[in-house]
């Protein structure tokens, strides 16, 4: 077996992991259907009045089956992590050069910076109720390089020499997979908002952190990411000067990706000037999500454009 093919043979893999991980999440949310909402008495507010936990009780709630697949769940994630970025390794021995000239392998590496950023959330924040969402989104991106935009290896174009290309690519992976965090948690949001505004906090959804809790979470990740993705911006045009004379020329790419750039940074303008908070922060939040993709997938494959040459 050579190199190329083991590479292959590991993005496969990786993506089968991640299905079986998003699996055992999926039983860890059907085990706790009968979970009921955790509550508190509070002083303030109306007399008598009670508030969702924060950050529900695991020990006093969460059933032991569900537990045990969950922890099973984030066990094979970090298998399939550690086996997606094989992959990448040794398709970047194979080829001899950094593994990011393709959009095969700009979606092999946002997942496995996707699967990085949520080992980060758990550890820090114990976010493992994003297990689900973000290992299908791995799944995803796997199975879709490795079905649709597998290419077999091959030096760089001659445009693509450039260490702000590098620079450029590895800092939109980055600032992508963060954006994906953020933009699930978002969806998270509206959906435990909806059912506490209804007063039907149960199930699996009794054991997420208050709809609050999830805004702020949603909020500081795309904080992160989008200074992260100002960068990636500026870098692209220093790049787009070397190799093709001039900083910005609207091509597709980069017209989109100043679209979504323009949709966060109201996300992050609308929170800190007008007090947006809750459902329309959310949506914002949701839409730049999904134009970060569809500019980092969708327009490789509607419109024709300079980032083209690197294949999809």
């Amino acid at each position: 077996m050579t190199v190329a093919s083991f590479s292959a043979l590991a993005i496969v893999t990786a993506a089968v992991l991640y299905l079986l991980a998003m699996s055992l999440h999926t039983l860890e949310w059907a085990l706790a259907r009968h979970v009921e909402a955790a509550t508190e008495s509070v002083a303030s507010g109306a007399a008598g009045g009670v508030a969702l936990l924060d950050k529900p009780s695991d020990e006093a709630v969460r059933p032991r089956r569900a537990d045990m697949y969950g922890r099973m769940g984030l066990s094979i994630t970090v298998l399939a992590a550690v086996v997606n970025l094989a992959g990448i390794i040794t398709r970047g021995i194979a080829a001899h050069r950094a593994p990011w000239g393709n959009m095969y392998e700009f979606i092999t590496t946002a997942a496995v910076v996707v699967a990085c950023l949520y080992f980060v959330g758990v550890w820090k924040s114990g976010v493992r109720w994003l297990g689900l969402p973000l290992t299908l989104i791995c799944a995803v991106l796997n199975g879709l390089a490795a079905t649709v935009f597998y290419v077999a290896v091959a030096p760089l174009v001659p445009a693509l020499h450039s260490v702000w290309f590098m620079i450029h690519i590895l800092a939109a992976i980055i600032s992508g997979a963060a954006f994906s965090v953020g933009g699930v948690a978002a969806i998270l949001y509206l959906v435990v908002a909806r059912a506490e505004r209804k007063g039907t906090v149960k199930g699996y959804l009794a054991l997420l952190p208050t709809s609050g809790a999830i805004d702020r979470i949603s909020y500081r990740v795309l904080a992160f990411a989008f200074p992260l993705w100002t960068f990636t911006i500026a870098a692209g045009a220093i790049w787009a000067e070397y190799a093709w004379g001039r900083y910005w020329g609207w091509d597709p790419k980069e017209t989109w990706s100043l679209v979504a750039w323009v949709v966060f940074a109201g996300y992050l303008h609308a929170r800190a000037t007008a007090g947006w908070r809750g459902t329309r922060a959310a949506w914002l939040a949701i839409l730049g999500f999904a134009l970060f993709w569809w500019n980092f997938i969708g327009v490789n494959l509607v419109f024709a454009g300079l980032h083209s040459y690197a294949g999809i």
